[in-house]
């Protein structure tokens, strides 16, 4: 997750700008990730005023040309506005040695030509389909698909953004850019590359680091706290060594099955969030500039090593930020933008309650020197965690935020988030295995039978030891 801070108010800033945004860039460009495909095989039209338009997919013999000639009279018969069109090599025809071509059309005709116009087409052409516009935005189903899921904004690049620290040091940018080479080369399933960082790299993470952990026994809640101690026993945690992904990520894979993956920097709202559902964190191997110790105007591994790290270690909280990414999926752009107001003040900058007294667990907080002794002052507002306020919550990236938002427990939030997510208008349900690392569609009869059946034999089991106990 990036980090920013246009107004530093305190040493070590964290971040200071959401996915919220980004969810909004996309929104208003209408852009989504460039892998993208239709979720559903229903055939139809979209209409559009006494115009209908028409995705069709037809193939033609390559012995001849006439074929094509002919389709386009057609076309230009019926006066249809052609949109988009592609060609491929289409399936072999039996006892014929050339290979057809496969056509598809995106195509405007009035409503009251469609009949006639694809049974003219039908006379000239083969294997004729139709289908509509893409309703629900591609999303990975195994895995191994997150590897498509790399839509990156480069806002805050070095290389681009003249006020990044780093834009004027040619050696910085040169690091930068050996570091964003292994994360992009990377594949699920490879071995996680290992960096060997510089004396000046540990120095900036020393810094932050020794000035962090002298305040988070007290304001730092209990599960951060364990799971820090944790990391500092068996990851090599501490101030002359920054943790290598591939030791951080088989820790959190035995704790909550939670694992790391490479990434180049800030993904797009919708990429980041699916990542979520498999239980991948995007994690960045690069650190801030060291003229900048204080903040860093996108992801480092400062925020999300120290940040994020620690909370997914904890189960109920894993399972909270599998929720928000598994809610994400398929979601609309507008639903895509609530729930990263949701990880903004929860994930980025939440609060709970532990023995009567406030305590931090959002990563931008707990990576932030000042905005972590700030949240925990009675200056801000701080309000229950309720997923609808909250989703709609207006946030601050200028400077700290002026509301937080307290968990009773993570098992309350994530009971308040599975509702909140059962109301995201989708055509389905999705559930994870994590047997097989898969995301299934609930989308027929027969799939939730299935999983019913699962679920009653889990039962039996579970049935089986308590009358062994008895």
């Amino acid at each position: 997750m990036k980090t920013e801070s246009v107004a530093q108010s305190g040493p070590f800033g964290g971040r200071k700008q959401s996915l919220i945004e980004d969810a909004r860039k996309e929104r208003s460009s209408g852009s989504l990730s460039p892998s993208g495909g239709a979720c559903g095989e229903n055939l139809g039209v979209e209409a559009k005023d006494d115009r209908v338009i028409l995705n069709v997919v037809f193939a033609l013999s390559n012995e001849n040309n006439s074929g094509f000639f002919k389709t386009g009279k057609i076309f230009e018969t019926f006066e249809a506005k052609l949109l988009h069109i592609e060609s491929r090599p289409a399936r072999k025809v039996k006892n014929s040695t050339l290979v057809d071509l496969e056509f598809f059309m995106k195509c405007e005709v009035h409503s009251s030509d469609l009949d006639v116009f694809i049974n003219s087409l039908k006379r000239v052409a083969d294997d004729i389909r139709t289908f509509p516009d893409e309703k629900v935005p591609w999303f990975p189903r195994k895995i191994k698909e997150l590897d498509r899921c790399n839509l990156l904004i480069t806002k805050f690049d070095p290389n681009v953004d003249q006020e990044h620290p780093g834009f004027s040091d040619p050696e910085y940018r040169k690091r930068r850019a050996f570091l964003s080479e292994l994360a992009f080369s990377y594949k699920q399933g490879d071995p996680l590359p290992t960096v060997e960082y510089t004396t000046e790299e540990v120095s900036t993470w020393r810094e932050v680091y020794r000035t962090l952990r002298s305040i988070y026994p007290s304001m730092a809640c209990r599960q951060f706290l364990d799971a820090l101690q944790q990391l500092e026993r068996e990851c090599g945690y501490g101030e002359d060594r920054i943790p290598q992904l591939r030791e951080v990520s088989a820790f959190l894979k035995e704790k909550t099955g939670f694992q790391l993956r490479p990434a180049v920097g800030l993904l797009s709202a919708r990429d980041f969030l699916a990542s979520l559902a498999f239980r991948v964190f995007q994690c960045t191997q690069y650190i801030r500039h060291a003229s900048t110790p204080m903040h860093s105007p996108e992801p480092d591994c400062c925020h999300e090593l120290l940040g994020h790290v620690p909370m997914l270690a904890d189960k109920e909280f894993a399972e909270f930020s599998q929720e928000i990414g598994l809610a994400s999926l398929g979601a609309s752009d507008e639903d895509i933008e609530k729930l990263s107001t949701l990880y903004w003040f929860t994930l980025e900058f939440g609060l709970c309650k532990q023995n009567g007294a406030l305590k931090a667990y959002g990563a931008g907080l707990l990576s932030s020197y000042g905005e972590l002794v700030y949240a925990l002052s009675n200056e801000p507002e701080c309000r229950p965690f309720e997923p609808e306020e909250t989703s709609v919550q207006p946030y601050q990236d200028q400077t700290y935020q002026p509301v937080y938002f307290v968990s009773e427990s993570f098992e309350d939030a994530k009971v308040k988030m599975r509702k909140f997510s059962a109301k995201i208008n989708r055509p389905f349900s999705v559930r994870y295995d994590p047997f097989t690392c898969s995301v299934e569609v609930l989308d027929q009869p027969e799939k939730i039978q299935n999983t019913l059946s699962q679920m009653k034999e889990d039962l039996r089991v579970l049935h089986t030891a308590m009358e062994k106990l008895a």
